[in-house]
């Protein structure tokens, strides 16, 4: 797969902030791929909305790409235009909790979601 025939996606989509986090970090889809453990198709298809990560996908994904997962799945929280270019004595302690709490939260979400969609499930 070449770079160039990845999609632009929209970045108020999913896939949008996914593409535009990448290439904030500097990273290629190869490189942002073998970085997750996965395939480029894989990474490609999220960036172009015909798929989605799964929640611990999505969580690694954050981390990769220094961003919240919040802000991956619903543009709220911290982006990569969000980071300070230097640290000015920021407290990376305080960085971590919060997105352990965001963590926390999209964890939460998950767990209504399936628990819907369970009770909605007649086999």
């Amino acid at each position: 797969m070449r770079e160039t025939d990845v999609c632009r996606a929209a970045d108020d989509t999913v896939g949008g902030r996914i593409s535009l986090a990448r290439e904030i970090a500097g990273l290629t889809i190869s490189e942002a791929a073998r970085g997750l453990g996965i395939q480029q198709d894989t990474w490609a298809a999220w960036e172009c909305d015909r798929d989605q990560p799964r929640g611990n996908r999505l969580t690694m994904m954050a981390g990769l790409l220094a961003v919240s997962p919040s802000w991956l799945l619903a543009g709220v929280g911290q982006g990569p235009i969000d980071r300070p270019d230097k640290d000015f004595g920021l407290d990376w302690r305080d960085v971590l909790r919060q997105a352990a709490r965001e963590v926390a939260a999209l964890n939460r979400r998950i767990a209504r979601l399936e628990a819907t969609l369970s009770s909605g499930v007649r086999g």
